[in-house]
């Protein structure tokens, strides 16, 4: 990654906050002017550092307001395992995310469903895709922070 100032720092701390503001606004308020913030936008594009710009939708509004933190073990750890047990968790649209972990835990999954019903069902697509030799779920009770902010280091 190449260097970045502390106008891409503010940059990015806006488009963090509110990507869907116009360049001209997100320009103004970090006092550039409106090419200036467009190529800055495209170069951080470009190296990989703003790898996407998505609306954040509301998950209880959607029907898929239980958050479940799977926790798997197993005793395979091969490549191949891996390979069938990322490629198989990933076609369950229900996780949203897939971790690879140090620790107890060998794989943990944030699952987002309706109700206990559906988590049961996502589950027993869970313990299909490979071979696990425990598979650990708890239901989150509250959401006490979420956000999707990157902590910004200081300027280079």
């Amino acid at each position: 990654m190449g260097s970045f100032d502390e106008i891409d720092l503010r940059l990015l701390e806006a488009l963090q906050t509110d990507a869907s503001r116009s360049t001209q606004d997100i320009a103004s308020s970090i006092g550039l002017s409106h090419n200036a913030c467009w190529r800055r936008v495209k170069r951080l594009e470009g190296e990989g550092l703003i790898r996407a710009r998505v609306a954040l939708l509301d998950e209880k509004l959607l029907g898929v307001g239980v958050t479940v933190f799977v926790g798997f073990r197993t005793n395979q750890h091969s490549d191949d395992w891996l390979e069938r047990f990322a490629s198989g968790v990933k076609r369950i649209p229900e996780v949203v995310e897939l971790y690879r972990m140090s620790g107890d835990v060998d794989y943990l999954a944030k699952v987002l469903v309706r109700d206990i019903g559906e988590y049961d069902l996502v589950y027993r697509r869970l313990i299909q895709v490979a071979e696990l030799h425990d598979v650990s779920s708890s239901f989150a009770m509250e959401r006490i922070k979420h956000t999707t902010a990157i902590p910004l280091p200081d300027a280079e």
